[in-house]
């Protein structure tokens, strides 16, 4: 199993309000290999906020998979605005990927 973690960096009081939006239902579910998906939000920092989207899959190819297909493009595409509209900053200030392969695990006691 993979665990593939974006950690973004964000302006302060956005991770709450941000975190929602990588959960949704969706065609996400429906790939190849998808575990699940989680979110959590760091605690520790003063100055800004971070979100850790943590996206688990059975193999690397799989996440692969994801990333080329339309519903990954469509899922990122930013919304569009109403030209009159002016453009709203985004809240984010940076971003990493991290992949990581889970070594060992244990699980509770039934």
């Amino acid at each position: 199993m993979y665990i593939v973690t974006n950690r973004i960096k964000i302006k302060k009081g956005f991770a709450e309000k941000m975190a929602p939006n990588f959960t949704k239902p969706g065609p996400l579910q429906e790939m190849k290999g998808f575990i699940k998906v989680e979110t959590t939000i760091r605690q520790n920092i003063e100055e800004h906020d971070e979100l850790s989207v943590n996206m688990y899959w059975e193999e690397l190819e799989n996440f692969e998979a994801w990333k080329s297909s339309d519903a990954f493009k469509q899922a990122h595409a930013r919304p569009k605005s109403d030209s009159n509209e002016e453009k709203k900053d985004s809240p984010m200030l940076g971003s990493e990927i991290v992949i990581a392969k889970v070594a060992t695990t244990i699980e509770a006691k039934s």
